[in-house]
């Protein structure tokens, strides 16, 4: 059985059958509904509600072939395939709605709606995580893999095969190199199977199914013919172009103005006005709950005690770098001894100038609670790169070459950095260095899902308590 799975291409073949499939989750989920909600399908047979299941039907093909949505991407994440999921069916639950409204039903239970969806989603969600499991199980026994040649044993091929070999349920089997001139440090370990000459050769006897090429770009003629090599052998061809020589940048982004290719160092989800105004909503509605249902009580508490713990202000105001590096005023509950050094040095391990009270804050996150006021005013976001004092963005702004990148974005309350152990006190230039690597990572993957996740992360580690935190 699995030998038939490794000779079939995947994406070619499954496509009705995932269409078929969601056809039947979403119908079996409109018939529970009214179990849930009336407990028997005697309302099942009225006019309307048929209308209504038909029209979910045409939407939802309308909408997966319209959003590619059954592309079967190797590299795609569990957080991608959850905020295509929750897209889709959004988008659907809009048609649906402009349908009833059009049509001017009046007898359509919205708690059932209701059900029906959260159902359906339940369902859909659980369906593609089993069989993104399952389809990795299969290649990391070795099958429905792909046969994959890299040109160019150089820092770029390098590079790829690790990308490809790394992780066996991503399905590719990197057979070897070929390359005139391999590159002096190339590890002797990998396997160069010859000149660019014996290409030709090696595919006319051997099955490839990709072919990944890192040469020059100024090599127009040998990219030609590996082009013609690839077309009449049916090998898929990709190319890896080096553009960290012009730019340093891992990522970049090509799109096209008119028929011409521009390329930008990195994509940022967040210059799209529909996610920064996702992000906007969130920023809003949560900061609010959490001010109206949670300072209430716990801000008394909390006051009181910073005032008995030591004299001074209940709250520390600092002026941090935000968004497009513009000053603003940051909130914190105060946790240090009043000082003169607050604007100009880090807290430390074992600082003086931390109260008890002050350190049990900080380990909890629970000195950064006023910044939801300065989310809910603009200034911050839930979750982006921590905004910093002025003294070290200007330090290090000089010592890190895209430093300033991080502040593409609105700062957080707690971000990607500090979730994956990079907060507090910054000993080493490579502590700051790695802070910024994961801001930037952030603001080139940014995603709704991906927020949540942070504040997940982050509310599991106030229980835990960090270690950095001090």
């Amino acid at each position: 059985m699995l030998k038939f799975f490794s000779s079939l291409r995947f994406s070619r073949y499954l496509k009705l059958g995932f269409l078929i499939w969601d056809l039947a989750l979403l119908n079996v989920s409109y018939m529970l509904s009214f179990l849930l909600r009336f407990n028997s399908f005697e309302q099942f047979d009225k006019q309307e509600v048929q209308t209504i299941l038909l029209f979910s039907n045409l939407a939802w093909i309308f909408l997966v072939f319209y959003y590619n949505a059954y592309n079967i991407i190797r590299f795609k994440r569990i957080e991608s395939v959850l905020n295509q999921t929750v897209r889709l069916v959004l988008f659907h639950m809009g048609i649906i709605a402009l349908v009833i409204l059009t049509l001017k039903f009046q007898d359509v239970s919205r708690l059932r709606m209701l059900y029906f969806y959260t159902l359906f989603f339940g369902l859909l969600f659980l369906f593609r995580i089993v069989f993104i499991r399952a389809l990795k199980a299969i290649r990391r026994s070795g099958y429905n893999y792909r046969n994959v040649l890299i040109i160019g044993a150089n820092a770029s091929g390098l590079h790829m095969q690790k990308i490809l070999s790394t992780d066996l349920s991503l399905g590719f089997r990197v057979v070897g190199f070929f390359d005139d001139s391999p590159a002096d440090d190339f590890p002797q370990e990998q396997r160069i199977l010859g000149g660019l000459d014996q290409i030709a050769d090696y595919v006319d006897e051997n099955q490839v199914h990709e072919m990944y090429v890192a040469l020059n770009f100024d090599q127009a003629s040998m990219l030609n013919a590996l082009i013609g090599i690839c077309e009449r052998n049916m090998i898929r061809i990709k190319f890896i172009p080096n553009f960290q020589q012009y730019t340093g940048s891992k990522k970049v982004t090509i799109n096209f103005d008119a028929d011409i290719p521009v390329m930008t160092l990195r994509r940022e989800p967040l210059e799209i006005p529909i996610n920064r105004l996702c992000k906007k909503a969130f920023d809003v509605c949560f900061s609010l709950a959490v001010i109206l249902l949670v300072f209430p009580w716990l801000f008394p508490i909390l006051m009181i005690a910073i005032k008995a713990g030591s004299p001074g202000p209940v709250f520390f105001r600092q002026t941090r770098s935000g968004e497009d590096n513009r000053d603003f005023t940051c909130l914190k509950f105060r946790t240090m001894r009043v000082n003169k050094l607050s604007d100009e040095l880090q807290a430390t391990a074992g600082d003086s100038r931390i109260t008890k009270l002050g350190a049990f804050m900080r380990k909890t996150n629970l000195d950064e609670l006023p910044q939801f006021f300065n989310v809910l005013i603009g200034d911050m976001s839930v979750v982006g790169p921590r905004p910093h004092m002025l003294k070290h963005t200007r330090e290090y702004s000089e010592l890190i070459g895209n430093y300033l990148v991080r502040h593409y974005a609105k700062p957080g309350i707690t971000g990607w950095a500090q979730v994956n152990g990079y907060r507090g006190e910054t000993k080493e230039l490579i502590d700051m260095q790695k802070r910024v690597e994961y801001d930037i990572w952030y603001i080139e993957n940014w995603s709704f899902m991906l927020d949540l996740k942070v504040i997940f992360l982050t509310i599991r580690n106030m229980t835990r308590g960090e270690k950095n935190a001090y």
